[in-house]
């Protein structure tokens, strides 16, 4: 299985912003990407326990549109 965790190098220590979901010692290969800023907090990734089924049908009950045309366009502006 591969996984891809973004981290951050500092004083000879990696520090992953999540967690693996591997419990017995795993080999790894670390890359180390350039000019990244690291000054920026790590966006918090939303996992099932942030997301109420009953929560996203009310906020949407008036919506007319596709809310997955709507998703797609947000995140081509935000490019």
């Amino acid at each position: 299985m591969l996984v891809s965790v973004e981290g951050v190098y500092q004083d000879g220590q990696i520090r992953l912003n999540d967690k693996v979901p591997f419990e017995k010692e795993t080999k790894v290969i670390v890359t180390f990407l350039e000019d990244q800023s690291i000054d920026k907090p790590a966006k918090k990734r939303l996992t099932l326990d942030d997301f109420s089924f009953r929560k996203s049908q009310e906020a949407l009950k008036d919506y007319k549109g596709s809310f997955s045309d709507a998703v797609i366009e947000e995140r081509r502006e935000s490019r």
